[in-house]
Parts: structure tokens; sequence; C-alpha cells
């Protein structure tokens, strides 16, 4: 049902290949197959960050058990995750782009582009705040297996609830939300620094739970995750500055336009898929990869104490 929904661009998609399929040539002329192989390796991890981004399903525990059973890990990955979720960001603005336009132009006389720049910086600062304060002891203490599992599973019911739920929907467009549902949305999105949470899942529930429509809370989700993941970003980039060494930058360009592609398709998808469907789908997914992460934790499929580096 959710792939039928995802009408892909075969154009650019294939374009995409090609320039890969050229970067893997390039890496394999310098490097042999070992460079070549850590090419498919950026290629593959690039595809699951851009489909799974910004889906309510937990881009951090796909990429921790895809990279662990790629064997891709160390201070090179560190790096690579931060640029693959550049990559990302940087498909929603472009995607967004005619909207970000007209609000940068409006600004300065248009009441609505104001209220939603305001809007997007009140629902913002929440996150900002909290992760600054409680950023590292959450990683320290809640990037476990059983975390991440528990809140993909909890995360899956309340999306099942909030569907299933009967609420008046009072905003129909992100341009009628107001400053309030934007500061609920934005102490929603902090539940997101519990891993397993999902941003995107916890932005879009939240939305729905305060009476965005399905369509608004969608978007107002993808709005506020430029601002978020560009921050977050570029705090992890300038914390972890020594370890982008000038050798892995193809490997790095690789993951960046893979994931640029592939979190445009996923957003076009997404956006067409709700138009239709509930978020039921994926709640059932969430439940569902939660307890293959219990597996992948009780029968040591998956090593977690890696991945927490």
């Amino acid at each position: 049902m959710l792939l039928s929904a995802l009408k892909l661009d075969y154009a650019i998609a294939i374009k995409a290949m090609e320039n890969i399929n050229e970067a893997c040539l390039e890496a394999s002329l310098h490097g042999g197959l070992m460079d070549l192989w850590t090419a498919v390796q950026a290629f593959i991890l690039g595809v699951v960050e851009g489909l799974t981004e910004f889906l309510p399903i937990s881009s951090t525990g796909h990429q921790i058990i895809v990279a662990d059973l790629l064997h891709f890990d160390g201070e090179r990955a560190m790096a690579f995750n931060i640029i693959i979720q550049l990559g990302a960001i940087l498909a929603v603005v472009w995607e967004f782009r005619r909207k970000i336009f007209d609000v940068v132009v409006g600004l300065p006389t248009q009441p609505n582009a104001r209220r939603f720049t305001v809007n997007l910086l009140i629902a913002f600062l929440p996150a900002v705040v909290l992760g600054v304060i409680f950023a590292d002891l959450i990683h320290e203490y809640l990037f476990n297996p059983i975390t991440v599992a528990t809140a993909l599973v909890v995360g899956g019911i309340v999306m099942l609830w909030a569907e299933r739920r009967q609420h008046e929907v009072h905003a129909h467009s992100v341009d009628e939300i107001t400053w309030k549902d934007a500061l609920k949305v934005g102490f929603a999105q902090c539940l997101a620094m519990i891993p397993g949470t999902s941003r995107s899942g916890s932005t879009i529930i939240g939305g729905l739970l305060f009476g965005l429509s399905r369509k608004t809370a969608t978007e107002f989700s993808f709005f506020l995750a430029m601002p978020t993941m560009v921050g977050a970003a570029v705090y992890s980039g300038y914390k972890y500055r020594d370890l982008f060494k000038p050798e892995d930058f193809p490997v790095f360009a690789i993951g960046f336009v893979t994931a640029f592609i592939f979190a445009m398709l996923s957003v076009r998808g997404l956006l067409r898929f709700i138009a239709s469907h509930s978020y039921a789908v994926f709640a059932w997914y969430r439940i569902a990869f939660g307890l293959l992460i219990l597996a992948t934790w009780q029968f040591g499929w998956v090593d977690w104490a890696a991945a927490k580096l």
C-alpha cells in the first residue's frame, strides 16, 4: 500500500544512479575494491537515511542496524552521518523552495509570512534549550536497544490512538497554525531526543493531537526539520570537526547525493500517501520494528555497544 503511493520520479532516480556509479568508479580507480565496497556502503546508508528521515519510523534505529550489518563504523561513520543528514534536509528545502521564497520575500509586508516565521522559531526553541542541557545525558544513558525499542512500540501505540481518536481540526494549513500550536509541537519535538521516538513521528502525532490536520501536521513537521536538523548538524559538525578527512570526501559525496534524492522521493511520496491514508501503517511498522530491535539485542545480531559511540 505504501509502496504504491510512493510514485517515484524515475528520471531523477536514474540520474542519481549514474552519478553514484561514476563516484564508485572513481573510488575504485583510486583505491581498489575495498574503496568500491565503501562507496556501496555509502550508497546504501544514504538510501536508508533518505527514505526514513522524514517518515515517523525512527531513522536512527534503521541507521544503526544497517550500519552494523554493513560493518560501517568508527570515526568515518560519525562524520558520514552528519553529512547524509544535511543531504536529507536539503531535499526538504528544495521541495518547499517556493514556500520558503514566498515567506522570505513577504517578511517585510505580509502578516502571514511573519506569523509563519515566528511560529517556526517558537516551535524550534524548546528543542534547542533542552537539547543543550540534556543531549549528552540522553546519549549516555538512553542510547540502548531497550529504550529505542520501547520508544518505537509506545510511539506506534500512541500513533494508532491519535489516528482513531475523534478530535476537532482547527488548522487546515500551516498559515492557520497559532503560536500556541507551534509551542506545543515544539515541546512534542523534544520527545524525539529519546532514541527511537522519531523527530517526525513526535511532531506529526503531536500536531494531530493539538488540532492540526494530517497534511498540516506533516508539512509543519517538514518545515520544523529545517532549522532543527541544520542546527544539530552544524553543532555536531563543529564538535567533531577533526573527523572530517579530505580522503573521505568522495564517500561523503555519494552519501549526500543519495540521501538528497531518496529524501526528496520520500517526502513527495508521504505527502501523496497521507492525502488518502492514515498513519496506521507506520504505527504497525514501528511496533514490528521495535520488536525486531529487541531481537537484534537479545540474540546479539547488532553490536549496540559500538553503535552508541
